[in-house]
């Protein structure tokens, strides 16, 4: 295995390690706090402890900036290897310099909309994250899968991406809400994002098996992909 390998497996070794076991906790912790809400609602005295509901969303808040760091690092190698090939910054230089900006200011409006408390400001900072994600997504490079978008791992993560980043930017809404509407949509949110999340294992399993070593490449890529036959 070479290094370009290696940088290969970071961004799925990271969703394996960290990412997926953050899911499973955040949403045990959720179903866990639903239950203590319910209990109180009845009057019936819980077993569960009170942290319960500061500890999901302290895992929760955690598990958007994974899942949004994640993303970028799963777009940064694609985008990267397609800078060198084509060596960008000589031979379209802005591009190169908006590139690397849409990653800093993608990071930064994240780290931002963590810090704002305002909704407005909320409101800036998660649809300047989403838009730097969507537009990062849609550099040359990246292995999209259009033509099968709704088996796509680009497609699955992307979405899912921009479901946490809006329900990061929801969350004080939550508390000053009595109704309960920013609670139901953001569990119904979050319901769509676990299910993204289990079709991101799917896809992302199947496009590893796909993805050849780094060394076989010119030999695999003469293959007829369409008929399935290599001469």
């Amino acid at each position: 295995m070479e290094l370009a390998d290696f940088f290969t497996l970071i961004h799925p070794a990271i969703a394996v390690v960290f990412v997926f076991p953050l899911i499973g906790n955040v949403v045990n912790l959720a179903w866990a706090a639903r239950q203590r809400r319910l209990q109180a609602k009845a009057k019936i005295k819980s077993k569960i402890p009170p942290v319960v509901g500061a500890e999901h969303k302290r895992l929760g808040d955690l598990l958007t900036g994974s899942v949004v760091g994640l993303t970028l690092i799963g777009l940064v190698h694609p985008i990267g290897d397609d800078i060198i090939k084509k060596q960008l910054w000589i031979q379209e230089p802005f591009q190169f310099i908006f590139i690397i900006l849409m990653f800093v200011a993608t990071i930064a409006s994240l780290v931002f909309l963590y810090k704002a408390k305002k909704k407005q400001w909320r409101a800036i900072f998660a649809t300047l994250t989403g838009a730097g994600i969507v537009i990062l997504g849609c550099q040359d490079g990246v292995f999209r899968r259009t033509n099968e978008w709704y088996w796509s791992h680009y497609y699955y993560g992307i979405a899912a991406s921009l479901l946490m980043i809006f329900s990061l930017a929801i969350v004080p809404e939550i508390y000053r809400d009595k109704s309960n509407r920013w609670r139901i949509i953001h569990t119904v949110l979050n319901t769509v994002a676990l299910l993204l999340f289990i079709g991101q294992g799917l896809t992302g399993v199947r496009d590893l098996l796909e993805i050849p070593l780094s060394w076989q490449k010119p030999f695999l890529y003469q293959c007829d992909f369409v008929n399935k036959t290599c001469s």
